[in-house]
C-alpha cells in the first residue's frame, strides 16, 4: 500500500530517502495500492506547495505525469469503510479519518506508524 507522505517524498527531490526509493522500486515492479483519496491528497499538497512558492507549477505537473506512469490501483473500498472501520481506527488512535484510511499503509508519518504498530500492520524501518 502507498500513502501520500511516501508519494510526496518521492515526488519532491529534497525529501527522497533510500526507503522511499525502495518503495517506489517495488511499486514499479509489482504495482501498488492506495486508498481512494490518494490522488486528491497528492494533488492538494503539490498545489499548496506551488502556492507557497516551494516549487513551480511545472514541477507539480511533471510530478503528476511521472506518478501516472506507475501501476498504482486505488482501493474502491475506502469510501465504503469511511463510516465504519476507518472511523473506528480514527477514534481508537486519535487520527483524522483521512489518516485512518492510510493506517494499513507503509507510512513516514510518526503518528500513523505508532497506530500501525498497535494494529500489527507492517511498516518500513
Amino acid at each position: 500500500m502507498l500513502d501520500a507522505s511516501i508519494t510526496l517524498a518521492w515526488a519532491l527531490a529534497d525529501e527522497i530517502t533510500l526507503a522511499v526509493e525502495s518503495v517506489f522500486a517495488d511499486v514499479k515492479a509489482a504495482g501498488g495500492w492506495a486508498p481512494g483519496l490518494w490522488r486528491l491528497e497528492v494533488a492538494n499538497v503539490l498545489e499548496m506547495n506551488v502556492r507557497r512558492g516551494r516549487h513551480s507549477a511545472v514541477v507539480r505537473e511533471a510530478s503528476l505525469a511521472d506518478l501516472s506512469l506507475f501501476p498504482i490501483r486505488l482501493d474502491a473500498e475506502t469510501d465504503r469503510h469511511a463510516w465504519g472501520e476507518t472511523l473506528r481506527l480514527a477514534r481508537v488512535h486519535r487520527l483524522t479519518s483521512y489518516d485512518a484510511a492510510y493506517l494499513e499503509l507503509a507510512t513516514l508519518d510518526a503518528g500513523l506508524r505508532k497506530a500501525a504498530v498497535a494494529e500489527n500492520v507492517p511498516t518500513l524501518g
